[in-house]
């Protein structure tokens, strides 16, 4: 039973995982064409619309972390060994304060476009 219980944990791992590279990869590709587009109207320079692309691919990276500690905690959910454990709470620390200073970064650009409004 733990040997099945382990397999499906791997699976669904894996699966977040997926949805992670997903997000950079949509992420990426969205903000890679407004960059293009804001370049071929002129507004490369505006740093609005650079204040724009960048929180849109920032929302997405956020996403990106969250999946990856979810699927680093799913990983190491069945019978974790000390070292696991250990690496799992470096690795979780540095996603948090990753997403935590990311968001804090993203929430102050958005204050001065939600003021605008």
């Amino acid at each position: 039973m733990e040997e099945l219980l382990k397999e499906f944990a791997s699976h669904i791992a894996l699966a977040a995982e997926l949805v992670c590279v997903l997000c950079v990869a949509v992420g990426s590709a969205i903000a890679l064409a407004r960059v293009v587009l804001a370049l071929v109207r002129g507004q490369g320079t505006n740093p609005a619309v650079r204040r724009a692309i960048f929180v849109g691919f920032a929302g997405w990276i956020i996403l990106a972390l969250e999946f990856a500690l979810g699927a680093d905690i799913v990983r190491t959910a069945i019978t974790p060994t000390w070292d696991q454990i250990g690496q799992l709470a470096a690795i979780a620390a540095i996603r948090t304060a990753l997403n935590y200073f990311l968001e804090k970064d993203v929430e102050s650009r958005e204050e001065p476009r939600l003021a605008q409004e």
